[in-house]
């Protein structure tokens, strides 16, 4: 072979070496471009969803008629505890249009120093005094069709002697709406019994759309606890549609979401509110409690009520008076506990009944 037609061993680096400077930096830029698009595109994804948050909560806020019980932005600012009162109402409910009653009643406090959030549940039959009234005595969740939800928040911190910060409305048929839109959401059953589309095993974990999630949570008869069950279940859907909507694969679907709740909930937190709450009251879900307002079983009228003793309501107040930071309260309940009928002997009421301050710490379901 001629020598001339010898090729010289090339050296590795040497393409590397002498790479034109103009292409190099041509190239430099590309993918700094590239990269600046991708980071782009992100932000602009992530403005899009937060642009689209604050249009919908704008159009679910409204402001009750009652003046604050305490200064909430002071709160907010300082990073104190929160109470919301989250209320779930039967419009919607198997084509309901009319105004419907709260049939969910549950205190929310939200510490974000003792990293706990726990969830009150006032049972639904409970006998209250309801403001503007025409009765001696109503069910708690006719405050709601009596005066909207000045009255029924008025009603709840006259009950207890506590603050309410904040409330949420949300409709049976939003629930139904926001499951699907998170992508179903996953449960424990805590009971076994089938109830419209429901059809459950106590222990088996099973993953439920909105129908089926609505019927797990309304079904009251065949639990043995009655509506304290049924309250348990409605607090384990909540809990695992929040799990499930704070998850990633969650996002992509966050039009459905802001689309379900726009059009089936009503508050008083503001867009401020909401992202304050957000990023500085995260630690307040590590551990999630649930308690309830016990009650007694009694016929009144003709009409069954859940009478709960003074004592009872003062512990309760006190549990979240605690959570809230405030200090017990100094209010005589006994007033207000019972109002019976002249045939009705206090003597026989049953004060006793089961703990139901079941602590789910942090499970998901």
């Amino acid at each position: 072979m001629d020598n001339e037609n010898k090729q010289p061993r090339r050296n590795s680096h040497s393409h590397a070496k002498k790479m034109d400077p103009k292409l190099r930096k041509r190239i430099y830029l590309g993918l700094l471009l590239a990269t600046l698009a991708i980071f782009y595109a992100i932000g602009a994804y992530a403005y899009n969803i937060l642009n689209s948050a604050k249009n919908t909560i704008d159009q679910t806020y409204s402001k009750t008629n009652l003046k604050k019980s305490r200064d909430v932005s002071s709160v907010l600012k300082d990073k104190r505890p929160i109470s919301i009162l989250l209320l779930g109402t039967d419009t919607g409910d198997l084509g309901r249009t009319d105004k419907g009653r709260t049939d969910t009643i549950i205190v929310a406090t939200v510490n974000p120093s003792t990293k706990t959030t726990t969830l009150t549940s006032i049972p639904r039959d409970t006998k209250v005094s309801v403001p503007d009234s025409e009765n001696s005595y109503d069910k708690i969740n006719a405050a709601y069709t009596i005066g909207g939800t000045s009255t029924a928040v008025k009603t709840v911190q006259d009950t207890l002697d506590i603050p309410i910060d904040y409330y949420i409305l949300v409709n049976m048929q939003g629930l139904t709406q926001l499951v699907d839109a998170v992508g179903g959401i996953t449960i424990k059953p805590l009971l076994t019994f089938k109830y419209e589309e429901a059809d459950v095993t106590k222990g088996k974990t099973v993953k439920m759309n909105g129908k089926q999630a609505l019927a797990y949570s309304r079904m009251r008869y065949d639990d043995p606890e009655g509506d304290y069950g049924r309250q348990k279940r409605q607090k384990q859907v909540i809990q695992a549609i929040v799990s499930k909507a704070m998850s990633v694969s969650a996002i992509a679907n966050y039009d459905k979401i802001l689309k379900s709740i726009g059009s089936n909930m009503q508050t008083d937190l503001t867009y401020g509110d909401m992202v304050t709450i957000a990023t500085k009251y995260t630690a307040a879900s590590e551990n999630i409690k649930s308690k309830v307002l016990q009650g007694q079983d009694t016929m009144l009228d003709g009409l069954s009520y859940q009478v709960a003793t003074a004592e009872e309501k003062k512990k309760i107040s006190n549990e979240i008076r605690e959570q809230l930071g405030l200090e017990k309260t100094d209010k005589d309940f006994s007033d207000q506990a019972y109002s019976y009928g002249s045939d009705y002997d206090q003597n026989d009421y049953d004060h006793s009944g089961p703990d139901y301050s079941n602590n789910y710490g942090n499970s998901t379901y």
